[in-house]
């Protein structure tokens, strides 16, 4: 049989940490699995912990960390302002590995989990774009042809638009997707098949 690759861990510089780390985590009643080519821990089919190793470091990650008290101040956020809930507690060498310490945190993440502390992603607000509105109504064809697309796709050309911050960037854009949305092609849609 073989063996599946740890995408979360492709240079293999943190196998012995990372098998440490695994052995200490099925102490608990958190169940191995394996998604998006990672390994991930789950109760009840909810993520709650997941581990990788990278160039740097090796980390656990809580997938609700931010409900963590992190009285030892052990975790961080990987990506301020963009990443809500996920949080890291990343190591260097194995002599980082505190299973006792480690065990309470994955024990806290587990009760979070039983009572339900979830934070449920926010609705954004919808873009406008004044823009490409005003390219829409001088061109009615164009007007029908994008109003077949479903709001998922619409929403991604309205972002492509008015993520430029130039004007000459934006009409840029637009006549770039001008031919496809006449067509009928979605503008990831060479991403998607």
């Amino acid at each position: 049989m073989e063996e599946k690759v740890n995408y979360w861990n492709k240079n293999h510089l943190w196998e012995t940490e990372l098998e440490l780390l695994k052995d200490i985590i099925s102490k608990t009643e958190l169940v191995e699995t394996t998604k998006w080519g990672g390994i991930v821990y789950t109760f009840n089919k909810r993520n709650v912990i997941g581990l990788g190793g990278f160039k740097e470091y090796f980390t656990i990650w809580f997938y609700n960390g931010v409900f963590l008290k992190d009285e030892q101040k052990l975790l961080i956020n990987s990506q301020e302002g963009i990443t809500k809930n996920l949080r890291q507690w990343r190591f260097t060498s194995k002599d980082e590995i505190n299973e006792k310490l480690i065990l309470a945190y994955i024990a806290e993440a587990i009760e979070n989990e039983k009572q339900g502390k979830i934070s449920k992603p926010q609705k954004k607000e919808p873009i406008v774009s004044t823009f490409f509105e005003n390219e829409l109504e001088i061109n009615p064809d164009l007007k029908i042809a994008f109003q077949k697309f479903t709001p998922y796709k619409q929403k991604e050309f309205i972002e492509y638009i008015e993520t430029a911050k130039q004007e000459k960037t934006k009409l840029a854009r637009m006549e770039k997707i001008k031919p496809m949305i006449m067509e009928n092609i979605g503008l990831n849609d060479g991403y998607r098949k």
